[in-house]
């Protein structure tokens, strides 16, 4: 392959929008094993949230897909392959990164800590509401009078 389809191919898969209309693929080989890798996407992705029992496998599948998707690259950019080589380990690695925009999507996985941050929040909205409709807010009761 030359230095030029190369660089094209890179340039392609480092592209903001490369993933866009891409297909996650039905099955994928990291580190040497073969992974179905849609249908754990989507079996992940119809929850609404990850449960307790799956984050740890939810986090090591990231990890090995970022792993997977850097040997790739790395074979784009330094490996004796062909051009229809080049061309396959691209899509593989745009697929490879629409599974991990996927997952990186999820909701909240840990539900408790989601919860309190919420009741923190919602605590200092009261607070800032009625500091301001008792006039103890800094701006209202400054300079206006």
């Amino acid at each position: 392959m030359q230095a030029y389809e190369r660089k094209q191919l890179l340039e392609r898969v480092e592209r903001d929008g490369a993933t866009v209309g891409a297909d996650i693929p039905e099955t994928i080989t990291v580190q040497g094993e073969a992974i179905d890798l849609r249908t754990f996407v989507f079996e992940i992705k119809r929850r609404e949230t990850v449960p307790a029992g799956e984050r740890d496998r939810v986090e090591q599948a990231k990890k090995n897909l970022r792993r997977e998707r850097n040997d790739r690259l790395e074979a784009i950019e330094e490996g004796d392959i062909t051009r229809a080589e080049g061309e396959e380990l691209a899509q593989s690695i745009i697929g490879i990164d629409r599974a991990l925009n996927a997952l990186e999507s999820l909701g909240p996985t840990d539900l408790e800590r989601e919860q309190k941050a919420q009741q923190a929040a919602d605590r200092k909205r009261w607070m800032s509401f009625l500091k301001q409709a008792l006039g103890d807010d800094d701006g209202s009761t400054r300079g206006g009078r």
